[in-house]
């Protein structure tokens, strides 16, 4: 008879899947947007390919892994609403891979950055709260990847969100992004230390870049002014899966992910802003491992400690239960001092307790009492 599998636990809390629903409508908008209005570049099939891609390798992930883990698949017993909350992760990641990437003409590139990205959450993980989760921002690492072994792809061009739009209407898009975004990261995501931690890290980098290298600072800083940064910003390295939520660990995040990106570019790394968010979310995981592993051993010295405790807690009841008894056996020591026997006759002439084990007055008898000499008449 085949084991009963046990049932699916909840995959996010309802705040978290509000925030996917508002976050996969937000990106699904702005790709019609792209591919009507603003002027993407990529062929106008590609969303729905890509999306076709991460949908496939999220499913078919979901039920391996719940095979392997005795359980039922997450998308199955919620109905329909159910599988597309399921889906809503894949259907950002797949969307924002495409949209953000532009290999030429070779699709396969992209369909590979979407199942790199999708599937990186089933292999790099950690535990949080008793809990293997990834750690790894899934968008990000796939578009990290692509341009790490295609030297040749890039980022999408500038212009690419607002290429027919004049007349001061460019400036629309990127206000659009910032408040949508902010209303969203600080009542759903709760991510607004992050995103303050980023910006004011990016400003200062680029500062100290232009003090120490002579670089522009005004160039620098008038990256922060484009579409790509304002989506980055908003949409991408606030991920709520693969950040802290703590106030501090927001700003260790935003903040040394500013700070690798000043690092890379004076190394003259190109899209250092990706892999700076890759390097960060790998030291996080990093993190994560070191202290689970730390945690478990404190527990394991814990148990030791207290099994130590009790067994000498045990050896003193033990002894204290054994004089106890001794002494009303008629033993001549004092509770506790030893475990004496009682003097097998009344004519022993000292203690009975072993030579240096306690001080035992010798037992109070007739013949031992007084010592008979005796006198020559």
């Amino acid at each position: 008879m085949s084991a009963t599998k046990t049932a699916a636990a909840p995959r996010h809390n309802p705040k978290v899947v509000t925030a996917l629903r508002r976050f996969a409508i937000s990106i699904s908008v702005l790709n019609i947007f792209g591919y009507t209005v603003l002027g993407f570049e990529q062929p106008w099939t590609w969303p729905f390919i890509a999306l076709a891609t991460g949908y496939t390798t999220e499913i078919l992930l979901e039920i391996l892994g719940a095979r392997a883990e005795g359980r039922a698949p997450r998308f199955a017993g919620g109905g329909v609403k159910g599988f597309m909350e399921f889906l809503l992760p894949a259907h950002i990641t797949s969307l924002a891979v495409n949209m953000l990437t532009y290999v030429n003409d070779l699709v396969w590139v992209m369909v590979f950055g979407v199942i790199v990205a999708v599937g990186t959450k089933w292999v790099l993980r950690a535990p949080v709260k008793g809990r293997l989760r990834h750690f790894m921002n899934p968008s990000n690492f796939g578009i990290a990847v692509i341009l790490l072994l295609f030297p040749w792809a890039s980022i999408a061009p500038p212009y690419h969100f607002t290429e027919y739009l004049d007349g001061g209407f460019d400036w629309l898009v990127p206000a659009i992004i910032i408040t949508l975004g902010t209303m969203l990261n600080a009542k759903l995501t709760e991510r607004m230390w992050l995103i303050l931690a980023w910006v004011g890290g990016f400003a200062l980098q680029a500062i100290v870049r232009g003090l120490l290298f002579d670089t522009s600072i005004p160039a620098g800083l008038a990256m922060m002014s484009g579409v790509a940064f304002v989506l980055f910003t908003n949409y991408m390295i606030t991920d709520p899966g693969t950040t802290p939520s703590s106030k501090w660990g927001q700003i260790a995040f935003g903040g040394g992910t500013a700070a690798l990106y000043g690092v890379l570019t004076a190394m003259s790394v190109a899209y250092g802003i990706f892999f700076a968010t890759a390097l960060v979310c790998a030291i996080r995981g990093a993190f994560l491992w070191t202290a689970d592993v730390v945690s478990k051993k404190r527990a394991e010295e814990a148990l030791a400690l207290a099994a130590v405790t009790h067994s000498v807690a045990q050896a003193d009841a033990a002894a204290r239960a054994q004089a106890d008894a001794a002494d009303a056996a008629g033993c001549p020591c004092p509770a506790g001092a030893c475990a004496c026997p009682a003097p097998d006759t009344a004519d022993a002439a000292g203690c009975p307790c072993p030579a240096g084990a306690c001080a035992c007055p010798a037992p109070d008898t007739a013949d031992t009492a007084t010592q008979k000499i005796p006198v020559t008449a």
